[in-house]
């Protein structure tokens, strides 16, 4: 599915929900949900094309593996926690989109550590002994 497919489907289902909301809310929810999976599924393929050249760059530059996985896991935490927000925040949940938005927050946080440790042992390694 191209671009323009996605975007067509995007907005044939948004506006179905417009014209179910106010009389099947819920059908018009999933509805939204179904066209996210969907348009999810078509794009899997590129996202794992994009992984792969990330590796391949990573290894070129001689970047260490598990600096690589900890900058992919952060990525996809965000984007997963993202759409989670927004599907909350189109049922009408805006206080667990924020939840959902805090906790890909922490989690990113959690991810980094070790990447912000290797970075403070570094430039402590080039500050000269007195």
């Amino acid at each position: 599915m191209d671009i323009l497919q996605i975007t067509i489907l995007g907005v044939l289902a948004s506006l179905l929900y417009i014209l179910l909301k106010e009389v099947h809310g819920s059908i018009a929810f999933l509805i939204i949900l179904i066209t996210g999976i969907v348009i999810f599924f078509s794009i899997i393929q590129q996202i794992q094309l994009i992984f792969e050249t990330i590796r391949k760059l990573g290894d070129q530059a001689n970047v260490q593996g598990l600096y690589l996985t900890t900058i992919l896991k952060i990525i996809g935490i965000s984007y997963i926690a993202e759409i989670g927000a927004h599907l909350t925040k189109d049922a009408g949940l805006n206080s667990v989109s924020k939840y959902i938005e805090l906790a890909g927050k922490i989690f990113i946080l959690l991810l980094a550590v070790p990447i912000i440790t290797a970075v403070i042992e570094a430039i402590i390694g080039f500050i000269p002994n007195v």
